[in-house]
């Protein structure tokens, strides 16, 4: 992508505030006709959110765009939406054991009305604070419970698949273990075994910098640096690595452009909260400094690798090895074209990994710089045609999202070749945090981060 060194958060004002004002009417289309209840959305066919996929992973994303819209406009009908809809529909979500999906769904909705009052937005009251920290310190304990042990001391959080299997979207659902424990709880196993939830975040986090993400050292023939795998596979007999495989991407051995966001993003947040960990609670681990170092190489190594291989708007295509590629020339050398007859472009992996960038840049100060230019360069592109969804009859808030290219369900309009001109709910809500993170940067707001203004008051 080619990086404008130029561009400044306040240049790119006049585009956010364009999209909160979209926003709003398609947060109130969606609610009348995706209430609680009825299944999650997940994506667009032909502009309407509709119900498709493995489990209800999308719906705290509906809830929490209310809960985000209210963030930027103050508008209390969306703080009373995302409320009363976290509240109606989403304690399930808090003891579900069979999904790794707690990062998504409750952070977004118990997650964000905790942080909005610790920001002074909405008011602090106790009983309410002290609602959404439980609900939190349950959703944490529970996401660890879900827990494949590796020789030597690690583990990870396994994917709705099964305990072999290791997903790089689980990154950020580590926000669900980290905020659990730095509001000071932990899970209890047999015979009251106390687990450190912050314990197995870390060490969720090292697998997945080990096997999810490469660095072009020579560990396989496709190891390029930078490259993530979807998904990691293990033998649960005896806790070996086995190989990388892919659920959404086009191989094992490609890159598929989400996953890759994924990483980007959840590593980034990770070295944000690390300062709020206790060097004590460190040590186990190597301590502050090799811990944060693994943290920073698999985050560089992917924002880099994201980089060098998407268009020059920053817009990615679907999945960085997709067969159609070779026939579209220097597809690197000039913007991305949702309209091309031969590969989807992924909208909603460009929403994801510009928050990645920008973080990350933020983490590394002076020297991020590079990175915050290139997550404002994703967002101008993305904030604007052809991408932004002007069409008051789309519920769809950001177009050219793909779901699942494998197997084949996404809509594709007549008369194109590829999926094009939909929305997905995890896109959307994205785009809208990045648009939050943006505007208060260059508004000078308070840093918008899962963990709230000073971590909780650890």
């Amino acid at each position: 992508m080619r990086i404008d060194e130029n561009l400044k958060p306040q240049d790119l004002s006049s585009r956010v505030e364009r999209l909160w004002a979209l926003s709003a009417a398609k947060i109130r289309s969606i609610q009348g006709t995706c209430p609680p209840g009825k299944a999650s959305p997940v994506f667009t066919v032909q502009g309407r959110y509709t119900a498709r996929g493995w489990t209800e992973w999308t719906r705290g994303f509906q809830y929490g765009s209310a809960l985000l819209q209210f963030d930027a406009s103050g508008e209390d009908e969306f703080l009373r939406a995302g409320r009363e809809m976290t509240l109606q529909d989403m304690a399930a979500h808090l003891t579900h054991a069979g999904v790794h999906d707690h990062g998504f769904n409750n952070i977004s909705t118990y997650g964000n009305l905790w942080r909005l009052q610790r920001e002074g937005r909405i008011p602090d009251d106790l009983w309410e604070r002290s609602f959404y920290e439980l609900a939190l310190k349950c959703s944490g304990a529970v996401q660890a419970l879900r827990w494949t042990a590796l020789p030597g001391g690690g583990g990870y959080i396994y994917s709705f698949n099964g305990p072999h299997s290791l997903f790089a979207d689980t990154i950020r659902s580590l926000r669900s273990l980290a905020l659990a424990h730095l509001l000071g709880h932990s899970l209890l196993g047999e015979n009251d075994r106390k687990v450190s939830l912050l314990d197995r975040c870390l060490q969720h986090a090292r697998t997945t910098a080990k096997y999810a993400v490469y660095y072009g050292e020579g560990r396989d023939s496709c190891d390029v640096r930078g490259r993530v795998a979807h998904e990691s596979l293990f033998n649960v007999n005896d806790g070996n690595y086995r190989c990388p495989n892919s659920q959404q991407g086009y191989s094992p051995f490609t890159t598929w452009t989400r996953g890759l966001a994924w990483i980007m993003c959840g590593f980034a947040e990770q070295l944000e909260f690390l300062p709020l960990a206790r060097d004590p609670e460190l040590e186990p681990h190597g301590g502050r400094a090799a811990v944060g170092e693994m943290m920073l190489k698999a985050a560089r190594a992917a924002c880099d690798f994201y980089v060098e291989n998407t268009p020059l708007d920053g817009i990615p295509y679907w999945d960085t090895g997709a067969p159609g590629l070779a026939k579209m020339g220097d597809y690197l050398g000039r913007p991305a074209d949702p309209f091309n007859d031969h590969e989807p472009v992924d909208s909603s992996a460009a929403a994801i990994a510009a928050q990645g960038l920008l973080r990350l840049g933020r983490v590394l100060g002076e020297g991020g710089r590079r990175y915050v230019q290139a997550g404002l360069t994703v967002l101008k592109a993305l904030f604007d045609d052809p991408y932004l969804s002007r069409e008051a009859g789309h519920q769809g808030l950001v177009l050219h999202s793909v779901y699942h290219r494998p197997n084949g369900w996404d809509y594709v309009p007549p008369g194109s070749k590829i999926p094009r001109g939909e929305s997905s709910m995890w896109g959307d809500y994205h785009a809208r945090e990045a648009a939050l993170y943006v505007r208060r940067l260059a508004r000078g707001g308070p840093y918008p981060a899962f963990f709230g203004p000073g971590g909780g008051d650890r």
